[in-house]
C-alpha cells in the first residue's frame, strides 16, 4: 500500500487532534509537529487553518457515513432492522477507545454562526445521515419516511450527546428501545 500523501498525512493528523482537543484548542504548530511536516508544507496545501478544518470535516464525514452504512448493512439486509441497527453501530462507536463525542456537534458549537463554513458542513453531515435513515425507512415501507427519519435521527443525536457528556456508553441501546414505538407506528 502506498504511503499517504503529505496532504493526507496532515489531514489525518489534524483530524485526530481536532477530535481530541477541539478546533480552537489545537494550534497549527501542534499539527505541524504531530504530522511531521514543515510550516511551508502545511501552507502549501492549506492557505489557512480554516481550510484545514474544512478538509478534516469533509474527511470525517466520508469516513463516518461510509462506516455507518457499511456496518448497518453488514448487520442485516432487512431495511426495517437497519432502522434499529444504526443504534447498534452507535453503541460500538461509544465503546471505542478515545470516543470524544461527535466531531460535527463539536464543530457546530465552536463555530456557532450558522453561516460559518464549518457549521454548514456540520449541518450537511447531519442531513446526510438523516437521508440514509430516510432511505431505509422508505425501503421498509414507512408511511412517512421523512418523519420517521427525523424521529430516529433525533434519538441518535441525543444518544451521542448523552454518551459523551454523561459517559453513558449504553445510551444508544436505550435510544434503540425508545425507537421501537416510532418504527412500529410507521410500519403498522
Amino acid at each position: 500500500m502506498p504511503s499517504p500523501s503529505k496532504r493526507d498525512q496532515i489531514v489525518d493528523k489534524a483530524l485526530q487532534l481536532f477530535y481530541r482537543q477541539g478546533f480552537n484548542g489545537t494550534g497549527v504548530d501542534t499539527i505541524i509537529t504531530e504530522a511531521g511536516v514543515s510550516k511551508k508544507t502545511l501552507y502549501s496545501h492549506f492557505r489557512t487553518k480554516d481550510e484545514l478544518i474544512l478538509a478534516t470535516l469533509r474527511k470525517r464525514d466520508e469516513l463516518f457515513r461510509n462506516n455507518l452504512m457499511r456496518e448497518t448493512e453488514r448487520r442485516t439486509s432487512d431495511p426495517r432492522e437497519r432502522l434499529f441497527a444504526v443504534f447498534d453501530f452507535l453503541t460500538g462507536w461509544f465503546h471505542e477507545e478515545g470516543f470524544s463525542g461527535c466531531m460535527f456537534i463539536n464543530a457546530a458549537a465552536e463555530f456557532a454562526e450558522p453561516s460559518h463554513p464549518s457549521h454548514k458542513i456540520s449541518a450537511e453531515h447531519k442531513r446526510l445521515v438523516e437521508d440514509y435513515i430516510r432511505q431505509q425507512a422508505e425501503l421498509a415501507g414507512a408511511k412517512d419516511p421523512a418523519a420517521l427519519a427525523g424521529e430516529l435521527n433525533l434519538l441518535m443525536e441525543g444518544a451521542i450527546v448523552y454518551a459523551y457528556v454523561m459517559g453513558d456508553k449504553e445510551a444508544a441501546a436505550r435510544a434503540k428501545q425508545m425507537a421501537r414505538p416510532f418504527v412500529e407506528r410507521q410500519l403498522a
